[in-house]
């Protein structure tokens, strides 16, 4: 796995999340893949599943738009740093993340674990 592979897996994850398409979502996980939508969360488990969950709740397209950069690879994992911003009606901001995407990959080049860390801006000072 190379850098170039991750940003390549990581365009043609976005191009699914704005498409909503199963074909395109599935294509992305391996059968017995496990997505953490949140590190402290169980995982949705194995393709047909992450893909049922994925396409349950669909954010309308130009409600969202992101930008996804692969910065480090070891091995097989992968590492993508971005940010993410969901719009109002009338286009300005509701509320946007910074977010971190770990990804493991099996040698086909297909996520066999998928962990979104993410963080809203501005978060309250330590004490």
């Amino acid at each position: 796995m190379e850098l170039e592979d991750v940003q390549a897996w990581i365009d043609a994850y976005v191009r699914a999340w704005q498409a909503n398409d199963a074909g395109e979502i599935g294509a992305l996980f391996g059968e017995d893949a496990r997505y953490f939508t949140h590190p402290f969360r169980e995982p949705w488990r194995g393709r047909e599943t992450i893909v049922e969950k994925w396409t349950e709740h669909p954010d309308a397209p130009g409600s969202w738009d992101g930008e996804y950069r692969a910065i480090a690879v070891t091995g097989s994992t992968g590492v993508v740093r971005g940010s993410t911003r969901y719009f109002k009606d009338d286009g300005s901001i509701d509320h946007e993340y910074a977010n971190v995407f770990i990804i493991a990959f099996d040698p086909e080049g297909r996520a066999t674990e998928f962990t979104e860390f993410f963080m809203r801006p501005s978060p309250p000072p330590r004490s």
